[in-house]
């Protein structure tokens, strides 16, 4: 129910039920006086204080809203290590803020304004679609909320909402400003250039045993040895235990059965939603879009974006008894007759059909059992882990405890960090990549926990001795490294040429001689664009060109490698683009919508500012478990 009110409903009641509240501006780093006492308040912004019991039912709402988009129940470890807990004391901050705000200026929302909020949130409606006040109390209770706490919330940010959409909505921009910003984006320019090759470098040098010894001295990754560790591991995994398990079709019935709607999945509709206050007015809207005026050009005209209309992919059984068999007996993209809404009429549109699907008990047997076998091993693999770590804390070596439980032991002499011994062949490790992490971040000497990976597979490492990497004598490298040092003064070298080059084509307000001098083509351009990639020209060339007068020639890489002169030869801007121009007016509202966005962040900050902000570090961390996960 919560997520289709989501589809429904403004930003401030979602921010209500989900944590996802619109008065955050993900301001964060604001340099707020972190403070700890023995006060149960986890924040003052100015003489407001934010308790703990709000801050810690904006925490639980924030984390059952995540666990709800991802479908997977998150854990207060995982909480911390996404930074819920900062993001919901960031959040409430700037929602307290904005709330000073709205007090200071004299902004209030009637009672009347407040029910009709209120009731119009589908999540409210009882079973004949209009509010009921029983559905209205359970909801609010799920979400941590009194009658009376809820109604604060809706006022408070029903005022706070007057503010911000005061400050942000019908931003405008000046049109110099909008033309300026479009032309820059759009500018195109052409070059002549030409490709200077690596002869023009010059014969490279051979090395000195000095120049090679501080070039390997400075590349010291590349000319040691690896790190070599020596282990003894045990190692147990589910193949080797499954024997030792086994399920009956009874019991793989009964799986399916209580998993039921993951083989029994509806039909789904992505769908679009325009409200009209009568049946008059909704009519009309009908009759307009059969005489081929567009759903979209509709909801245009009454001041509604696409996130507005949009009602995100919903069964039927989401929009209830009338509006429901409305939408789902529509074709892709029909668009419904006037519908009875909760609050006035709608009409309907489909822009996408999902087709539900069933499968029987007989076809996901298999996958069920060896779903249900691989679980039965995992948990006797658990049991192994268990007796292991008993044994070891016996006072057992890993190798001893490891044989004890029936556990693969393996000793390994040396390997690297890609698994290789001295001699360049594979050791005789597990496949997994993870293991070769645990080998290098364990401590030398000490036998580690227990790890399990993700397909059940359980091992335990002892590192018993460590070889750091070593420097290679030169003679053993002097080939390799005499190679890379000339590669490295070869680009240095052509690079060096390049930006001369550069500056002679500058000087001379052309590459003429320069392509004769180097015996090369000069070659014209495509039309460039500044965000547009090119098969010739690096990004970093590209930037440079458009960093660079007209006339003048720049150098770069090409995206083969080599370097590149090019002297700009044309700069174009697009026309003047008229106001009834699509594309540009759609450009001006883009910018003034990213303008408008940042309003409310410099207001959240000013007001942060202006009212001084305290934490009490140890109540947040009481409540969400120790770090803030920031």
């Amino acid at each position: 129910m919560l997520q289709s009110m989501r589809k429904f409903a403004n930003s401030w009641v979602a921010s209500i039920f989900m944590g996802l509240l619109a008065l955050s501006f993900g301001v964060w780093g604001i340099a707020d006086i972190f403070t700890g006492s023995t006060d149960t308040t986890v924040a003052s912004v100015g003489r407001v204080k934010i308790s703990q019991n709000e801050f810690q039912n904006e925490y639980q709402n924030l984390v059952r809203s995540q666990s709800a988009r991802t479908g997977v129940q998150i854990t207060p470890e995982q909480a911390q290590a996404m930074g819920l807990g900062q993001e919901t004391l960031q959040r409430l901050i700037n929602r307290t803020a904005i709330g000073n705000e709205s007090d200071r200026l004299g902004l209030t929302a009637s009672d009347k304004q407040v029910a009709e909020q209120i009731q119009s949130i589908p999540a409210f409606a009882g079973p004949t679609g209009s509010f009921d006040h029983q559905t209205f109390l359970r909801v609010i209770s799920q979400a941590g909320y009194t009658e009376q706490s809820f109604i604060n919330a809706v006022r408070s940010d029903t005022v706070n909402s007057q503010l911000l959409d005061a400050a942000k909505n019908g931003m405008q921009i000046p049109a110099g400003y909008a033309r300026a910003l479009f032309d820059y984006i759009n500018e195109i320019r052409a070059v002549h250039y030409v490709e200077v090759p690596q002869a023009a470098a010059g014969v490279l040098p051979t090395p000195t045993d000095a120049q090679l010894e501080a070039f390997v001295k400075a590349h010291e990754d590349s000319f040691s040895t690896p790190e070599y560790r020596q282990i003894t591991y045990a190692l147990i995994a589910p193949s080797d235990v499954m024997s030792q398990v086994s399920v009956t079709d009874a019991q793989l019935k009964q799986q399916y059965d209580l998993n039921k709607d993951q083989y029994q999945i509806p039909e789904s509709r992505d769908v679009e939603q325009i409200a009209f206050p009568d049946l008059k007015t909704a009519e009309a809207a009908s009759a307009r879009i059969a005489a081929g005026t567009s759903f979209e050009e509709i909801a245009t005209s009454r001041g509604l974006k696409p996130s507005d209309i949009d009602l995100g992919t919903i069964h039927q059984a989401d929009l209830g008894t009338i509006r429901g068999p409305a939408a789902f007996t529509l074709p892709l993209n029909g668009v419904s007759k006037p519908v009875k809404g909760t609050f006035g009429y709608v009409l309907l549109k489909v822009t996408k059909i999902n087709p539900g699907s069933s499968k029987s008990f007989d076809e996901v047997k298999d996958a069920l059992r060896k779903d249900a076998l691989n679980k039965l091993a995992q948990n006797k693999i658990s049991d192994i882990s268990n007796r292991f770590e008993d044994a070891m804390a016996g006072g057992d070596t890993l190798a001893q405890a490891g044989q004890s439980v029936g556990m693969h032991v393996v000793h390994v002499a040396a390997v690297d960090k890609d698994g290789l011994t001295p001699s360049g062949a594979k050791a005789d490790l597990p496949a997994n990549p993870q293991f070769l992490t645990e080998v290098f971040k364990a401590s030398v000497g000490v036998a580690g926990d227990p790890v399990q990976l993700a397909d059940g597979t359980m091992f335990a490492i002892l590192v018993e001795g460590d070889t750091p990497p070593k420097l290679k004598p030169l003679d053993a490298v002097r080939a390799a490294a005499t190679t890379d040092w000339q590669a490295d003064a070869g680009q240095k070298a052509l690079d060096a040429k390049a930006a001369a080059l550069a500056k002679e084509a500058t000087a001379a307000q052309s590459l003429a001689s320069l392509a004769k001098t180097l015996n090369v083509k000069e070659i014209d351009s495509p039309p460039l664009q500044r965000s547009k990639k090119d098969d010739v020209f690096a990004q970093s060339l590209i930037d440079a060109i458009f960093d660079a007068p007209p006339g003048t020639a720049v150098y770069g890489k090409s995206i083969k490698g080599g370097y590149i002169v090019a002297r700009i030869t044309g700069v174009a801007h697009p026309p003047e683009q008229s106001a009834s121009n699509p594309a540009y007016r759609n450009f001006q509202m883009q910018i003034a919508d990213q303008i408008g966005q940042d309003i409310p962040v410099s207001l959240a900050v000013a007001a942060r500012a202006r009212q001084g902000v305290t934490v009490n570090q140890k109540m947040v961390d009481s409540v969400i478990g120790g770090g803030s996960g920031s």
